[in-house]
């Protein structure tokens, strides 16, 4: 009903007192609904905006696979669906493995004569021969309490250390995921494993490895010269550190001070740190600062401002004066002295090229000259703190930290694509793993698959590894370990709830 025709037939009494009261009615109803209305619409308002203020990127706490979802609708209908029953039940039982095994091997405990020795059992496993998978049946003889223990296969693990390695291989080098390296298994060698049980060869081999990694870390911390250099990773960051000889990886860690000094302690490395000129790596009682950070710097000047004579001159000055240094030293002609003598004629001229715009009274600006500032200002506090000319003086030093770019070159592309670890068990796994083979790659002659399985089984025969022996020679020997102090790896890597799958 019109508002203003109400109005006008009540006061021409044209509407009696019954009418009145049945419109009033009918408003407070209309009034009652709108309002419900209303509140139904404000209810649905907050929980959009509740779900607009999240992240659309985050983890959800529950999980969201058709699994998850057909456990949900049989915990709300009280109706669990029937599972299908399996064409066989559990693992191939021992007596199986047998029966399908390719040959058998007798294996006796050393030192002892096979006539006194018993059959004890009959383990199988898995190994690699003129490029093929084999199932080997081993019968295991013992006497007393020595058993016998098959060469190459590890702990009581059903595949050889040949195996494992090749896995770890084109995992960590070629940079295949677990599902692809099962694949090139499958199709080279004819030996077929699941993505879970290539992630458990990994983990038993990083086991084995884990104190050969800490002798490694002895090794580095006691070097002469090290190469060190850092790049973003999925869990924080991965950093890579070298020697002529070594090559030892960290992943998923801080880049920060703390995680430094665990790896390289300040006040007793006295070797050499080859580094960018990041402020993590400042207080070191020897370094010798990137020169190619620097000449990138200054070209970038001259790109920026190409009509500039000033950042061209500079730029070309600078490279002239990193090429003397490296002239003078590959010089074997040079004494101690005068190599010396030759590292203060380079400061001079470094302080004749930077004076003009490092005496510059004028502040700060922002752009290509507050860069070109800032750029005079670091070279003369890397010359002032003698970070630039250490490899002129010092054998075995580069002038440039390229080495330990190139070593990280592989990740940070694996980074882009989304193929790294996630948890920090993947982390410490994968640390272990590429560290020793990186370094094997370094120190035997041929970097092969049968060059690596001789010497890692050398090290089982003989009872330690090359590593050990290397820090034996220099004097070195890792303290015992402490069950109460965790180790290296487990004080820099995150500590967090650990999930089954890396």
């Amino acid at each position: 009903m019109d508002v203003e025709q109400l109005r006008q037939d009540v006061a021409d009494g044209a509407v009696g007192l019954d009418r009145m009261v049945e419109v009033i009615a009918s408003q407070q109803k209309l009034i009652a609904s709108q309002q419900k209305l209303i509140q139904q619409l404000q209810a649905e308002a907050e929980t959009l905006q509740k779900q607009m203020g999240k992240n659309p990127t985050e983890r959800l706490d529950e999980a969201y696979s058709e699994r998850a979802e057909a456990e949900r609708q049989a915990k709300a209908t009280g109706k669990r669906r029937k599972r299908k029953t399996p064409s066989r039940s559990g693992r191939f039982t021992t007596a199986e493995k047998i029966a399908r095994a390719a040959r058998t091997e007798q294996v006796y405990p050393d030192d002892c004569d096979p006539k006194d020795c018993k059959l004890s059992h009959t383990r199988v496993a898995w190994r690699l021969g003129n490029g093929r998978a084999v199932l080997v049946a081993y019968d295991i003889y013992r006497q007393g309490n020595k058993y016998g223990q098959p060469t190459g296969v590890p702990g009581r693990g059903e595949f050889g250390m040949e195996i494992l390695i090749a896995l770890a291989y084109q995992v960590y080098t070629l940079g295949l995921s677990l599902d692809k390296a099962c694949q090139v298994l499958g199709f080279f060698q004819g030996l077929s494993i699941t993505k879970s049980q290539a992630n458990a060869l990994l983990n038993q081999l990083a086991r084995v490895w884990e104190a050969e990694f800490d002798t490694l870390c002895t090794l580095l911390a006691n070097s002469a010269v090290v190469h060190c250099d850092e790049t973003g990773w999925s869990i924080n960051s991965v950093w890579a550190f070298l020697t002529e000889t070594l090559t030892v990886m960290f992943y998923g860690v801080h880049k920060d001070g703390e995680t430094l000094q665990q790896i390289l302690d300040k006040a007793t490395f006295s070797g050499v740190l080859i580094s960018d000129d990041a402020a993590v790596y400042q207080g070191f009682s020897k370094s010798q600062k990137c020169w190619a950070h620097l000449l990138r710097k200054a070209i970038k000047l001259t790109l920026q401002a190409p009509d500039n004579t000033t950042y061209r001159e500079f730029a070309d000055s600078l490279l002239a004066i990193y090429r003397s240094a490296k002239r003078v030293a590959k010089d074997q002609r040079y004494s101690a002295a005068g190599r010396q003598n030759r590292v203060g004629e380079l400061d001079d001229e470094l302080l004749v090229l930077c004076s003009p715009r490092w005496f510059d009274e004028e502040p700060d600006s922002n752009g290509v000259t507050g860069d070109y500032r800032r750029l005079v200002n670091e070279i003369m506090r890397l010359m002032l703190t003698q970070e630039l000319f250490v490899f002129v003086t010092t054998a075995g030093v580069d002038g440039n930290n390229n080495a330990s770019e190139r070593e990280l070159r592989d990740d940070a592309l694996r980074r882009k694509t989304g193929r790294t670890n996630k948890t920090p068990r993947g982390a410490k796994r994968q640390t272990i793993i590429t560290s020793v083979l990186r370094t094997l790659g370094k120190q035997l002659s041929k970097f092969t698959l049968a060059s690596v399985i001789t010497e890692v089984q050398r090290w089982v025969d003989c009872g330690r590894s090359c590593f050990t022996d290397q820090a034996a020679a220099a004097g070195l020997s890792r303290p015992p370990p402490d069950a109460d102090q965790p180790s290296l790896l487990d004080r820099i890597i995150l500590t967090v709830d650990v999930q089954p799958n890396t």
